[in-house]
């Protein structure tokens, strides 16, 4: 079969062989794929420090009759560690990868959550973590279909603009302050306002601004919930996050 060549991002690989690994892309042209890359541990002119996670590449690979493509080399074009990599970081990264990973179908493209990946990672940097990873949970969950309404109760249809509203883990949207669930968490209307916004404008708009662990740190606990629904699991980096300083 011929090879095919694309965009991609590096999401992780586990060990095959003494010298093989199976690798996940999530390839621009053909959404995510798992392949295995005969003797990475050894080629470094095939795939030297490509398969780093998040690493952004020129993937060409072999595709073939069963679930594993064959994943002839990579290119590097952006590696995430030519920027300072602390451990905030580093657990930020990760969480990209997971997300992208567990909610992404395999070979179906989709160039916006690629773009978005892109625009994350460009702006992912150390000591400004939060909010290129507010603005990634956001638009990730809206771009998998699983971002509800966030300005309506979900049980009567109220309108939440300017009033206080709560989410529970066990609800799909938010509720206004007679239908909210026993243990459910306020989200601020500052919160809300902020993911307004971002839905309208790019990720460049917001990066002069101010922006510590405690900002929208419960949209983000609402967005991760909605992302586990989907998962039916916790998301492993988002446990890690919410302990970060």
């Amino acid at each position: 079969m011929p090879v095919q060549q694309s965009e991609a991002i590096v999401l992780g690989y586990t060990p095959l062989r003494e010298a093989d690994l199976v690798v996940t892309i999530f390839t621009r042209s053909d959404g995510k794929l798992r392949g295995v890359a005969k003797s990475a541990l050894k080629s470094k002119k095939r795939f030297g420090g490509a398969l780093e996670p998040l690493t952004v590449v020129t993937a060409h690979w072999e595709a073939r009759n069963h679930e594993l493509m064959r994943l002839d080399s990579c290119e590097v074009l952006h590696s995430p560690l030519t920027d300072t990599v602390d451990y905030p970081r580093a657990v930020a990264l990760g969480h990209v990868a997971e997300s992208l990973n567990q909610l992404l179908p395999d070979h179906e493209a989709n160039d916006a959550v690629f773009r978005l990946a892109l625009a994350t990672l460009q702006n992912l940097r150390a000591g400004k973590i939060w909010m290129p990873l507010t603005y990634f949970d956001l638009w990730m969950t809206r771009l998998t279909g699983l971002l509800p309404e966030m300005h309506l109760c979900r049980k009567c249809g109220t309108t939440l603009n300017g009033s206080a509203a709560w989410f529970h883990p066990l609800s799909e949207g938010l509720m206004c302050k007679q239908h909210k669930r026993l243990a459910s968490i306020e989200m601020s209307a500052e919160s809300r306002s902020l993911a307004a916004e971002m839905l309208k404008a790019p990720i460049t708009q917001f990066t002069g601004a101010p922006w510590p662990r405690s900002r929208c740190a419960e949209l983000r606990r609402f967005l991760h919930q909605r992302m586990e629904g989907q998962m039916e699991k916790k998301l492993m980096s988002a446990a890690i996050l919410e302990k970060l300083e």
